[in-house]
């Protein structure tokens, strides 16, 4: 009786390596695939990158290439922190959608509610407007004299008073164009009905309740434990420019790594923050007043993947650039940050996404 049991025990066994076996195969042959393909823009010697993919929320594949800081000739490491540019703008449009649930505005609420004295031309112009880059207000990111002020710490109400007289680029929902300006009132309407500074409001309200120990608003006095250094190439590697951190604000001043962007991705996915019904409005395809689709919902474009529904957003910012791509259907999660504004994760992000779908 003990033989048959020992071997019907070493029939499971071996029944269980076999099934594991085409598992191991394609795990192995999709890391070579991703390797293999961010090898070839990273170097051991240049500003690196950090790229995870995640598969129904569990991580499958982080690594992290090339130098954090070329000067100390210290190498990346994933859990180095990056400025993400406007990925951002999706935590300004959460924390909106916070509000809104605590009723404290409405998305068809006008800006002139919170900001009365703002030179709407005759035109409404909401909330909603903002979020969806349809408003019409001028980009102050588009505007020749940005370099006068790019040093300058600026109040938000100073940053608004930079760009609110310039002329409206179009009627509030006539066009789709991607506009930091509005980010920036959407920034200074969550501290007034808040009672917070932007970056405390994100602090505790977001990166507290979801354990993203590593993320904060930036900060260049600050002393940041596993900070990337961010880096420009002309002929050679060269420091980023400066630009005080309080003109990007809520439209793309934050700092976060790879891992904590997989905790933001999975709390909105599982609606730790928000209802349900509240989350699905940020994922919605809007619509212009003519009725033509503008492929964004709030803080997040709305896109087809290999035909696969495709939530994703970038970032730029001086020596930064990042790259979030979400597949809902499939339930895999691909970022990318990297410390060189001369190597985008833009398209290296989507093609590890597609190279997920062909595994799974």
């Amino acid at each position: 009786m003990k033989f048959i049991d020992t071997l019907g025990k070493l029939l499971l066994t071996t029944c269980f390596f076999f099934f594991l076996i085409p598992q191991l195969a394609y795990s192995q042959s999709l890391e070579a695939k991703i390797d293999s393909l961010l090898k070839s823009t990273f170097t051991s010697e240049g500003p690196g990158a950090v790229f995870l993919v995640a598969k129904a929320g569990k991580p499958i594949y982080m690594k992290a290439f090339g130098q954090a800081n070329l000067e100390l000739n210290i190498q990346m490491n994933t859990d180095n922190v990056f400025e993400i540019g406007s990925m951002t703008k999706q935590f300004t449009a959460v924390s909106i959608l916070m509000l809104m649930e605590q009723g404290k505005l409405q998305l068809d609420d006008e800006i002139t509610k919170f900001i009365p004295d703002y030179p709407t031309h005759g035109k409404s112009i909401t909330i909603h407007h903002l979020l969806t880059h349809t408003s019409g207000i001028k980009s102050f990111t588009s505007m020749k004299s940005l370099r006068e002020i790019e040093r300058q710490d600026l109040t938000p109400t100073e940053l608004i008073d930079f760009f609110k007289n310039e002329p409206m680029d179009f009627d509030p929902g006539e066009e789709y164009k991607y506009n930091n300006s509005g980010y920036v009132i959407l920034g200074y309407i969550i501290e007034l009905l808040s009672g917070e500074s932007y970056a405390d409001f994100v602090e505790k309200k977001i990166f507290q309740k979801l354990d993203m120990n590593s993320s904060q608003y930036a900060s260049y006095s600050e002393v940041i434990q596993n900070r990337a250094y961010g880096y420009h190439q002309k002929d050679e590697y060269v420091n980023k420019n400066f630009v005080s951190l309080s003109l990007p604000y809520a439209s793309g001043s934050l700092m976060s790594t790879a891992d904590d962007m997989l905790k933001w991705n999975e709390a909105i996915k599982i609606n730790t923050l928000l209802n349900p019904e509240t989350t699905a409005k940020a994922f919605e395809n809007y619509t212009l007043n003519n009725g033509d689709k503008i492929d964004y919902g709030y803080g997040w474009n709305i896109k087809s993947l290999e035909g696969s529904l495709n939530y994703e957003h970038g970032g730029s910012i001086f020596g930064f650039k990042s790259m979030g791509v979400y597949l809902p259907k499939e339930d895999i999660y691909v970022i990318g940050l990297s410390n060189c504004d001369c190597n985008s994760p833009t398209a290296l992000t989507r093609d590890i996404a597609k190279l997920t779908l062909e595994n799974f």
